[in-house]
């Protein structure tokens, strides 16, 4: 409470108003385990020019690499500056989810427009007005499969970026008691796809959802429609999780290939990686209203005025947690609102011949550096399966992080380590191209690696 202007009178004389005798007791609804126990272990604080300098002293230190081949979940794509430049109006320039639809016609319309833009990307019939990121994305789809089947148990491919699965288990670890019935599924160490005969066997009348990448986190492109077949087969919704959503450019949408929730990030299309954020979770769904009851978020929905003019409004609020807050789908109670605007913006100006466009171009190259690399001896493409602008890459004659930092000293972030993700990965890195990767880029990049690892 130190932080908080009020002396202990203001305290007392509020604690005295709704009848708590001390704040521990406004505070005994969160559980013993999870409050703060003493002070943080934080620094002394700074003023603004020695804040200010250290950052700029961080800065000089930082390895600044002329190409980037980093991926594993953030993308660094171009953005039209007409972006930011129409984010910076001031009737948009704020992430608040509007309340009062006479006032807030603009906005609304705005996230009207990226709902179905995201229903159309997605292949789905309905799409909420965001939510904050992939990872939270998927775990509010997982909890809305249990609410829609009253299953509990959720069957999860590896395929599915593993800090997503981080994000899934605090989401269930807070509401089982630190015991989720989870089933994981391994990938096929061939193909890199989600292991068919595990993912058979998982699939039982227990499950509440499967969850699978879609392209996965590995790069590979999973067999969405014989996967939705078989989880249609077995009646467990499947749920996709897509960490760049210009795939869709080029494959099929998880919507059209028989998904019942599909979810992802959409960073790349609204904002630079910019150290991990921010980001825009999606989240669409088949055109099903019991399932649309149970959606989390925010729904802008469009009707006629008492004078017969068109308008929107924010629709089926009795879903969330500013009307209901007991009975609501979820304690989301907003949305990233700026960033899905910088993503309707980005996607207006590609139009969907352009975001076909960079989908392929995205594509062509990844696959020139794929074929490429898997020349080079010493490396080996880790995984067989198609992909679309990511694979793993593994190193038998170097360790991956001397490999990477080799490459850094040459002005070339060569891609993400997989160690620090599980210890059978600690001899593959993932690399990812977009349209910003040159062919020089490409290039210079397999001739660094050429002089780099040593051969076999």
């Amino acid at each position: 409470m130190r932080y908080i202007p009020h002396n202990a009178d203001d305290i007392r004389i509020m604690l005295e108003k709704i009848g708590a005798a001390s704040v521990d007791e406004l505070f005994e609804v969160i559980p013993e385990a999870l409050r703060l126990k003493g002070e943080l272990a934080l620094p002394a604080p700074l003023s603004e020019s020695e804040l200010m300098a250290q950052l700029e002293a961080r800065m000089d230190c930082a390895q600044m690499a002329r190409s980037s081949f980093l991926g594993a979940g953030l993308y660094h794509h171009h953005l039209p500056p007409a972006v930011d430049q129409l984010l910076l109006r001031s009737e948009f320039y704020t992430a608040y989810t509007a309340y009062q639809p006479e006032v807030s016609q603009g906005t609304l319309q705005a996230i009207f427009e990226f709902q179905t833009m995201m229903c159309r990307i997605f292949g789905t019939g309905i799409a909420n007005a965001s939510m904050y990121d992939g990872a939270s994305a998927l775990a509010e789809a997982a909890l809305m499969a249990r609410r829609y089947t009253q299953r509990s148990r959720i069957v999860v491919s590896r395929g599915i970026h593993p800090e997503y699965i981080e994000t899934l288990l605090t989401y269930l670890n807070a509401l089982d008691d630190d015991q989720p019935d989870v089933v994981f599924v391994d990938l096929d160490d061939q193909t890199g796809e989600t292991n068919w005969d595990a993912l058979d066997a998982a699939l039982t009348p227990e499950s509440a959802c499967v969850l699978v990448g879609y392209p996965n986190f590995v790069g590979v492109v999973e067999p969405l429609d014989k996967i939705a077949a078989l989880a249609q087969s077995r009646q467990v919704p499947l749920i996709t999780s897509t960490t760049d959503i210009i795939a869709f450019g080029l494959l099929k949408p998880p919507g059209a290939l028989g998904a019942d929730i599909c979810t992802g990030e959409g960073q790349s299309v609204s904002a630079p990686p910019s150290f991990g954020g921010p980001g825009v979770g999606l989240f669409t769904i088949r055109d099903d209203r019991k399932l649309l009851r149970q959606m989390p978020g925010r729904l802008v929905g469009k009707t006629v005025d008492v004078d017969g003019k068109p308008g929107y409004v924010l629709t089926l609020s009795t879903r969330e947690q500013h009307i209901r807050r007991e009975k609501a789908t979820s304690n989301i109670c907003t949305n990233h609102g700026l960033v899905a605007l910088s993503a309707a913006i980005h996607l207006s100006l590609l139009g969907a011949s352009g975001f076909a466009q960079l989908a392929n171009i995205c594509f062509s190259r990844a696959q020139y550096l794929k074929q490429a690399l898997a020349q080079i001896p010493g490396l080996r493409l880790r995984w067989t399966g198609p992909t679309f602008h990511e694979f793993a890459v593994a190193c038998d004659t170097l360790p991956v992080s001397e490999l990477l930092d080799r490459l850094t000293a040459a002005g070339i972030h060569g891609g993400v380590a997989l160690e620090r993700f599980g210890p059978a990965w600690r001899d593959t890195f993932l690399v990812a191209v977009t349209e910003l990767n040159t062919r020089a880029d490409l290039d210079r990049y397999i001739a660094t690696l050429r002089d780099i690892v040593p051969a076999a």
